[in-house]
């Protein structure tokens, strides 16, 4: 029976972990100006826009979104990396687009361990994209070059990065390849994902658990992309999600009604990150990468 159960447990354990590696639920911030960094982290945060969203009176004023004291993920700091992602023309500017997901990781890790799984995934496309970034300004094996003033830099923004990977030829229509391209729209379809849970959680009754809207979202927009099997192993994660009134905690609110301010400049904030991620995959015909 005891080794019944080992077996069992490890069957799980391999289903999760097959799963986070489907499953497309800080590094300091450099300069362009220094020879051998990416210019991928080059961008200015909007705190403007921030306010103006958090301020707005339809939204309930300017204390909707506090500072949560003793917990590593904080609304605030996600709203300034939305925001600043907001290139011009448009565009999304990637290193704060990725710093959005790695305070999306910490939102995901505190809702449990099993979540935890898909994390590593996530950070694992966060550093690939960052490392093609580096590998693109950088020239020789030992010596690093700053790219010519005039040269955009190609992992700037998700339209440059996408633009340079189809002239390059690195992107596949017929077959898995570490692009960025397709490593973004991975990133991109589990964005939608927390963008439809987060909404569910605004607008469903308090009765429906946070696994069951978590599943809601789930097979809406990622289970089409999974096989049967991963599917199922999907529904040992939901069955685990906390109680809704830890997300309460997570934004920094004791009620429902408290936090349906604050979920609405969030959504807000990820619809239009989203919104234009989708446009340059789609004028590219990218959105079914393999």
């Amino acid at each position: 029976m005891r080794t019944r159960r080992c077996v069992v447990t490890a069957v799980t354990l391999s289903l999760l972990l097959f799963l986070s590696s489907l499953w497309l639920p800080q590094e300091t911030v450099q300069s362009c100006e220094q020879s051998w960094r990416p210019c991928l982290s080059v961008f200015t945060p909007n705190r403007e826009v921030v306010r103006a969203a958090v301020t707005d009176d339809a939204l309930g004023g300017s204390d909707i979104i506090r500072e949560c004291a003793g917990q590593q993920f904080q609304v605030s700091r996600l709203l300034l990396h939305l925001s600043s992602a907001l290139g011009p023309a448009s565009d999304v500017l990637l290193e704060p687009y990725l710093l959005c997901w790695e305070e999306l990781i910490k939102f995901m890790e505190s809702l449990g361990p099993l979540v935890g799984f898909f994390t590593h995934k996530v950070e694992e496309k966060i550093t690939l994209i960052r490392q093609l970034a580096l590998e693109e300004s950088t020239t020789g094996d030992a010596q690093r070059v700053a790219p010519p003033p005039h040269r955009s830099h190609a992992y700037r923004s998700v339209r440059s990065m996408l633009e340079a990977e189809l002239q390059r030829g690195v992107v596949s229509f017929d077959s898995q390849t570490p692009s960025g391209s397709r490593t973004l729209l991975r990133l991109h379809r589990s964005l939608l994902w927390l963008q439809l849970l987060l909404e569910k959680l605004a607008t469903e009754r308090e009765e429906r658990s946070m696994g069951e809207l978590c599943r809601d979202a789930y097979l809406e927009v990622l289970a089409p992309h999974h096989p049967w099997l991963v599917q199922r192993a999907a529904e040992l994660v939901f069955h685990a999600m906390p109680d809704r009134k830890v997300f309460l905690q997570l934004v920094c609110v004791r009620t429902q009604k408290e936090a349906e301010p604050v979920i609405h400049v969030i959504v807000a904030a990820i619809q239009e990150i989203h919104r234009r991620t989708q446009t340059e995959l789609e004028i590219r015909n990218m959105l079914d990468l393999p």
